[in-house]
């Protein structure tokens, strides 16, 4: 399965470009170039995946406007920075992130502080509207079904006014992640077409090659894989610890959220072979991004910061978070015996 999605972060675009979608193929130059780090089986097994096959949408998507978009974002990083490449991509990583998630970021805070702050409403409502549906039913003689329904949509109602009095709909929280993802993807896939040489400059000099020098520390080369695992292993390290920071500052998780960080925590001990499968340049990317990431929920914890950000005081907030998160993660990680 890791090969099969290797595969296609790694397969060139050849196909499109015979037929015109793609930009013109430089030569590779005879003299001292040096040949694709891409190891052989990456490049030898695409071959056999045609452009209507199992590679065709992800054909389409790595020609996509979006994915162009983010081409043109890291180029203009590159170009305006002087920055080697690993610079530039940690540059483009802080800059999407602090201009575009953190905001977002902030407010699902503040819409989640919101629907918290209506809870004890909620609650007093629930009791309430219990009582009176039961005194209803039995004035009525409504089976228990019948109660249980009309107490079920009478509440859905009287709690969907509540979020439209207080503009905050659990739902608009999620809007952090239909841009986050997205981004990612495009981002990532945008460095897949770098580091394969599926797009140039618009100098004319290919991209993949200066990808090849633009390295730094124990990965000179962006375009080759990480065969230390320093960078994968990096990425789920850091993962994880979002995970868990988020874990330890939720008391009493319901079953839902129990499976769903279970599930985070899988998928991002997953992440590590997937990382070690794809270009240097693309394994960068997802550490800044991680450790933006964790950045991001640090700070968004700060009662300074949150009060900048106007997201309302809840019962749940403490005046020293960092030193509750460092009590919480030493008593359930280190002091457990």
């Amino acid at each position: 399965m890791l090969c099969r999605l290797s595969v296609r972060w790694l397969q060139p675009r050849s196909a499109l470009q015979l037929r015109g979608l793609g930009p013109p193929v430089v030569p590779a130059p005879t003299g001292g170039a040096k040949p694709s780090a891409l190891p052989l089986w990456a490049v030898a097994s695409v071959s056999a995946v045609g452009p209507s096959g199992a590679g065709g949408w992800y054909e389409a998507l790595a020609t996509s406007a979006p994915v162009q978009g983010a081409e043109d974002v890291l180029l203009f990083a590159h170009t305006a920075s002087g920055l080697p490449w690993w610079g530039s991509i940690l540059l483009t990583t802080v800059a999407l992130r602090g201009a575009v998630t953190l905001p977002l970021a902030a407010y699902q805070h503040y819409i989640l502080a919101k629907v918290e702050n209506l809870q004890p409403e909620i609650k007093s409502i629930a009791r309430h509207l219990n009582q009176d549906v039961a005194v209803r039913a039995n004035q009525l003689g409504w089976s228990k079904r019948a109660a249980r329904l009309t107490y079920l949509k009478t509440m859905r109602r009287l709690v969907s006014e509540l979020y439209v009095r207080d503009n905050c709909h659990p739902f608009k929280a999620t809007v952090l992640v239909w841009i986050q993802l997205p981004m990612w993807i495009f981002v990532s896939v945008a460095l897949r077409n770098f580091s394969t040489g599926a797009t140039h400059s618009e100098a004319g000099f290919s991209v993949q090659e200066q990808l090849a020098t633009g390295g730094v520390l124990w990965f000179p080369d962006l375009t080759a894989l990480d065969s230390t695992w320093i960078l994968p292993v990096s990425i789920g390290v850091i993962n994880l610890l979002i995970v868990e920071i988020f874990a330890l500052q939720k008391v009493g998780m319901s079953r839902f959220q129990t499976y769903i960080t279970y599930f985070v925590r899988a998928v991002s001990v997953l992440m590590i072979p997937i990382a070690a499968t794809v270009p240097s340049s693309i394994v960068l990317y997802w550490l800044c991004s991680s450790l933006m990431g964790l950045s991001q929920n640090l700070l968004l914890r700060s009662p300074r910061f949150r009060q900048l950000c106007r997201i309302p005081l809840t019962k749940s907030d403490s005046d020293t978070p960092y030193k509750d998160l460092f009590a919480a993660f030493y008593a359930k990680f280190i002091s457990r015996k």
